[in-house]
């Protein structure tokens, strides 16, 4: 009887060590995936995030007019600029700014020579950062589209900002995967949101099993982690309609790694008008629905 009972202390105690373990490792997770997550709100309102955001515009061909009056070709925000600052000039896949000399425009925190620059030139890697008062642009290229993309560092969005809903956190849906490599190198097609479609490198399709049922994504490569773009059966009803984003760590010798899906996150075209999202290619919209991660956000 007293060996019975001795067990059976010697058992509850295993189970009750057992389940504070995995207390402390969920609460462990949940705080690196509430961290995770205030560093992705830093982001979203740092300079370089997506809340500011107040323009894009495409340039055609040869000179366009801009400031912020309503004659002219780029209309900046209303009050933000001169009525008429200057004009850009486009020829081919290279871009010149000339506004008066006396501007206060500055390019890469210089004042520019005799009132003109070189802002875009395929091929020079330098990015060239325009700066008049809070606004702040850079020429972007999408295939054959050349573009002005224009931020206010005073954008009253980002003070306005209250973060983003997310579903719970669950390490269900933290999975194992193998990534798949082909044995001839792979690319799968990637459309837009303004409908440009390219072929880009896959490294491979990453194959994980959920509630028993296995299922995949082809991963495209961002320096050292792979990069999904997927949709599921909550796009469009709580989370946002064209798809998600998510980032795994590039797999060891053996071919695994870890997709977390509590780190999948709205792309930029959740916040902005002014931005150029990829959309989930047909075979990475799953069958089910991954209540997991970022919610919608807003109407865009």
């Amino acid at each position: 009887m007293k060996k019975s009972f001795s067990s059976l202390v010697i058992l509850l105690a295993t189970i009750m060590s057992v389940a504070q373990l995995n207390a402390q490792s969920g609460t462990a997770y949940q705080q690196e995936i509430d961290n995770w997550h205030a560093d992705r709100i830093q982001n979203l309102k740092a300079d370089n995030g997506w809340l500011n955001l107040v323009g894009l515009y495409w340039l055609p061909e040869g000179k366009s007019i801009f400031g912020s009056g309503s004659q002219n070709d780029v209309v900046f925000p209303k009050g933000s600029i001169n009525e008429v600052e200057g004009y850009f000039e486009r020829a081919g896949n290279t871009v010149k700014l000339v506004v008066d000399k006396d501007t206060v425009i500055k390019v890469n925190g210089a004042a520019l020579v005799n009132g003109q620059a070189v802002i875009y030139q395929e091929g020079k890697r330098d990015l060239q950062v325009v700066t008049y008062g809070s606004l702040q642009w850079v020429i972007i290229k999408r295939d054959d589209k050349i573009g002005i993309r224009l931020r206010d560092l005073k954008s009253p969005l980002v003070n306005s900002f209250k973060g983003v809903e997310r579903f719970g956190v669950d390490d269900v849906w933290r999975v194992q995967a193998t990534l798949q490599v082909p044995s001839q190198p792979a690319s799968i097609f990637i459309t837009n949101i303004i409908g440009q479609t390219n072929a880009q490198k896959s490294p491979g399709k990453l194959v994980f099993t959920i509630n028993n049922q296995q299922y995949s994504l082809d991963a495209l490569e961002e320096g050292n982690e792979l990069f999904i773009v997927f949709g599921d059966a909550t796009s469009g009803k709580t989370t946002y309609p064209a798809g998600r984003f998510v980032y795994a760590k590039k797999p060891g010798a053996d071919g695994k790694t870890i997709l977390d899906f509590n780190k999948a996150y709205n792309p930029p075209c959740a916040f902005t008008d002014y931005a150029t999202c990829p959309l989930p290619p047909k075979q990475n919209i799953l069958p089910i629905a991954v209540t997991a991660g970022e919610k919608n956000y807003g109407h865009h």
